[in-house]
């Protein structure tokens, strides 16, 4: 009979471990929000002046001087714009993660208390990874209207595939940005896992280039990278739904579970 009534309430004992996980998580975001929210615009705007110089230089410069059809889309700068858009939620995604991990753990020292705060692990690493992702919907969403704004392509940009790969993609680079927040001791630091991780990532991700087309050294080198699938599911979504690369949706899911996981066991071991 007790074995009965454990195997009953089971399922009930993990729904409401889910509930309390989702629950606190949703409170380590709003406290995130409070700062965010009087500076939405700056935070959309900070993500797009890498990817607007890229699209005059490349898309609107050297794409003139490329044949259509390059690639999908009908012109280069039509190829290139889904690729912005990865380039754009990982670079925030990524660096406005680490910089308010990091700006909590080493200036403001408010930390502490969050980490004394009865929360699990996995909580933490939720709620944080969710205020990096909505950095990097918030900047991602600018580029999209701009794509939008050159292409008058609005269901390509905003069909639930695309959006699908887009919140993946900020997943991933938001929780390598919690496990990098909460790993470096000083600012400098995070320039350096920039100039080597992100930097190299935003120009060989197949941002601007069609990975298949490399030569078979380079390309096993390429898809190792988490952006190459960003760039071309994103692609395949905006202009190939009926082709769409359904293994980069695996890909990013599990890259962002790996995350979540090693992001949950550096929150329960931080001692600062």
């Amino acid at each position: 009979m007790e074995s009965q009534l454990s195997l009953s309430s089971s399922p009930k004992s993990i729904k409401s471990f889910i509930q309390t996980i989702w629950a606190d998580s949703l409170t380590i975001l709003w406290g995130d929000w409070l700062d965010l929210r009087v500076r939405i615009v700056q935070v959309a705007a900070s993500g797009l002046v890498s990817p607007l110089i890229y699209i005059l230089a490349f898309g609107l410069g050297l794409g003139s001087t490329l044949k259509p059809g390059m690639g999908s889309g009908n012109s280069y700068l039509e190829f290139m714009l889904p690729g912005m858009v990865a380039l754009s939620s990982m670079t925030i995604g990524f660096g406005g993660t680490v910089f308010s991990i990091c700006g909590e753990r080493l200036f403001t020292k408010n930390f502490e208390e969050m980490l004394l705060l009865p929360i699990h692990p996995i909580a933490l690493h939720f709620g944080k990874m969710m205020a990096g992702i909505l950095r990097g919907l918030m900047t991602s969403g600018s580029v999209i209207l701009v794509a939008i704004l050159f292409t008058g392509k609005i269901w390509s940009f905003l069909n639930p595939l695309f959006l699908l790969i887009l919140v993946l993609n900020c997943a991933v680079f938001s929780g390598l940005g919690v496990i990098v927040g909460l790993s470096v001791k000083s600012l400098e630091s995070v320039g350096i896992y920039n100039n080597f991780i992100i930097v190299p990532m935003s120009f060989l991700g197949a941002t601007f280039f069609d990975p298949a087309q490399l030569p078979s050294a380079l390309k096993s080198v390429v898809y190792l990278l988490p952006l190459t699938y960003t760039s071309i599911g994103l692609r395949a979504a905006a202009y190939q739904s009926t082709q769409f690369p359904w293994y980069s949706v695996a890909v990013l899911l599990i890259l962002a579970v790996i995350l979540s996981a090693i992001g949950a066991y550096k929150f329960a071991t931080q001692q600062d």
